[in-house]
């Protein structure tokens, strides 16, 4: 349980870093900080997935909550608006806790009450309640709340228009809102309470963090209506927001059912480590309902579902805690997806046909198949699933598929056309491409040097023909180890195009370290990972560059062209952790790893109480003290780091029922 006290909530800087986060299965979300101030336009009580897992709406953005003590009004809510912040019911903000969900306890002239928000699984269906647990005698509180609508894409903001319909339904017990004809009702179940339908506009709300980031950050919201709830007679109020009807009565039902869904989450890793707990707890709220099957969220707020986060993810998300089932379902799910041997590396928002534009996804495909055999062994649901295909995406490898991606005549992988980014670090600006990886990245040999391998050990033992894998990833071997070795640095280096050759220090080297199958030798890895603790470590993940070249960003922040400018220019980025860790414990030895590892972690736990709250950010900056930035809740940071803490360090291998790696390293 995370828990602050009096001195963080009251402190509007300490509350704000803060973000809360409840998901609900299908794309949808309810989020916003400690101190119920909205610093994002991406912060609402309601964002609804209305083609799940996308067509994400903000439909309900929040509640202006007052409390009435004998007449006395106390506003609870706080807003920016330009130059003040109004009201501020921070300051009655006595603690605020995930138990296992958001908690808000204010206290007032002796009276205290809780807040507590939670979604219901697989519904567009956020439940609010309020207990009342103290008053002092003779007290008469009343409480109100005006609830303040978006109704737009949630990528966007609403300014006042003469569109929007104020008309309001109200019944016993429902009040419904339908202010767009092309948009869904939002329905509010509720205790019985008097209602007040004068219906009115709050101009100039202020989004800090989009403010920030260079984006639009002002917003009008509509209130349709205000409710009084008199604690006199029922200590406790229940509001559900949904996209369907609900009868208030049901929300203690739903939360006792929430309380009991999430108690075996944490059991799924035979967790004993608070670390371990925290990340399982995080690493279900990225794994979401499609149409068919299930799929992943790349991150919150803003990411949808994309085949190279999801591939990586996948092993950390759903194999090490025992969701298998899940893992086959997004395993089969993508395969239907590839075309001209490639996996889709994005699903639009708006449902267009999937894109097919990076060249890593389909290779790190092949390395969650060789995951989930390691942990299930179930090889007869990939020989009838999934084995055709990837016999199909080398052969398309081999003669060559979009974007120029072909075996070249030293058996290694060529990638790349101008203004085209393929691999992770994809950033653009405008026309100018930041990071140009055309060629042959060294992290995308090392992938299809490990699908090879892969492949030769199904084929054998599917009873096929082998030895063609085999001899290509002998090519490959050679090759790699000839052209990509840079002797001067005693490092890899990072992308080989003819004769030129980019000595960058970069942390994709780490991949060809950490993979099951590496083309180094031992000697080489040690080198390599030398070089990067001490080039590009950091407590918090791995830097994109090495601050001594003269390209590197050390802080990722200003508009849009600023912040893409520096995302793998220095940024930090916690996934590559989990190779990293990996990679150590293969080069040095369990004793050396384990050491090094436990005390990384021991110092990166403290991230999960700073930013997104029991969640992985997606970066940092480059310089100290490394500042959380991107997504406060990031899939396959929080699925490489638990993914190295259970196997590596805290329940090593042979404790989850998994062999024992061998050393993996080439032989040469």
């Amino acid at each position: 349980m995370i828990e602050f006290d009096q001195e963080i909530c009251a402190d509007l800087a300490a509350s704000l870093s803060r973000e809360w986060l409840e998901t609900n299965g299908i794309g949808g979300f309810s989020s916003s900080t400690i101190s119920g101030l909205n610093t994002r336009r991406y912060h609402g009580l309601l964002t609804a997935a209305m083609r799940p897992p996308v067509g994400r709406f903000v439909l309900l953005s929040k509640f202006e909550e007052t409390l009435v003590i004998d007449g006395r009004r106390y506003e609870l809510s706080a807003n920016q608006y330009p130059g003040v912040i109004h009201p501020q019911g921070f300051q009655y903000l006595t603690g605020f806790r995930l138990d296992p969900f958001p908690t808000f306890t204010y206290e007032i002239e002796g009276a205290s009450i809780e807040k507590s928000v939670f979604m219901v699984p697989g519904e567009n269906t956020t439940v609010i309640q309020y207990d009342l647990q103290q008053r002092s005698a003779g007290q008469d509180i009343k409480l109100e709340i005006r609830p303040l609508i978006a109704f737009r894409d949630y990528h966007s903001t609403t300014h006042e228009n003469g569109v929007l319909s104020p008309h309001i339904e109200s019944e016993k017990g429902h009040t419904t809102f339908r202010p767009y004809n092309d948009l869904p009702a939002l329905h509010l179940a509720h205790d019985p309470a008097e209602l007040d339908a004068n219906g009115f506009w709050y101009r100039n709300f202020q989004y800090a963090i989009e403010q920030e980031r260079g984006l639009d950050f002002a917003e009008d919201l509509f209130s349709p209506c205000a409710f009084t709830f008199d604690l006199n007679a029922a200590k406790s109020v229940s509001i559900i927001a949904s996209t369907v009807r609900h009868d208030s009565a049901d929300a203690d039902m739903y939360r006792q059912a929430e309380v009991q869904r999430r108690s075996p989450i944490n059991n799924q890793t035979n967790a004993t480590n608070e670390l371990i707990t925290s990340l399982t707890t995080a690493a279900d709220q990225f794994v979401v309902a499609r149409e068919r099957g299930e799929t992943v969220i790349a991150g919150y707020h803003w990411f949808a579902d994309w085949g190279r986060d999801t591939m990586i993810a996948l092993p950390g998300l759903t194999l090490l805690n025992g969701r298998w089932d899940i893992a086959r379902n997004i395993l089969a799910e993508f395969a239907t997806h590839v075309d001209q041997g490639m996996l889709p590396n994005r699903f639009p928002d708006a449902g267009e046909a999937p894109e097919y534009n990076t060249v890593d996804a389909t290779l790190w495909f092949f390395e969650a198949i060789r995951s989930f055999l390691q942990y299930t062994g179930d090889y007869e649901f990939v020989r009838m699933n999934l084995y055709a295909v990837l016999k199909d995406i080398v052969q398309w490898h081999v003669r060559g598929t979009r974007y120029q991606i072909h075996v070249d005549d030293d058996g290694l992988l060529f990638s790349g056309e101008p203004g085209v980014q393929l691999t992770w670090m994809d950033a653009k600006v405008g026309d100018r491409v930041v990071t140009p990886r055309h060629g042959k990245p060294v992290e995308i040999q090392a992938l299809w040097y490990n699908a090879l391998r892969t492949m030769e050990q199904l084929a054998a033992r599917f009873n096929e023909p082998n030895a063609e894998y085999g001899e290509m990833a002998d090519k490959a071997l050679a090759s790699f180890n000839a052209v990509f070795w840079n002797e001067e640095a005693g490092c890899l280096y990072d992308v080989v195009n003819g004769e030129n050759r980019d000595a960058s220090i970069r942390p994709n080297q780490v991949i060809a370290v950490s993979l099951t199958n590496s083309m180094l030798s031992e000697e080489r890895a040690a080198s390599v990972l030398r070089v990067v603790e001490r080039e590009l470590l950091t407590s918090r993940g791995l830097r994109t560059l090495s601050p001594a070249d003269p390209n590197y960003i050390g802080r990722y922040e200003g508009g849009p062209a600023s912040r893409d400018g520096a995302y793998h220019q220095g940024t930090v980025w916690p996934w590559l952790m989990g190779p990293y860790i990996t990679a150590y414990f293969k080069t040095f030895g369990r004793e050396a790893g384990r050491k090094f590892a436990a005390m990384w972690f021991e110092d990166f736990q403290e991230h999960l109480r700073e930013a997104g709250l029991d969640q992985v950010s997606e970066i940092f900056d480059g310089d100290a003290p490394h500042t959380p930035r991107g997504c406060v809740a990031q899939a396959w940071s929080v699925a490489e780091l638990l993914r190295a803490a259970v196997e590596e360090v805290y329940q090593p291998r042979a404790e989850v029922g998994l062999p024992e790696v061998l050393s993996g390293f080439a032989a040469r």
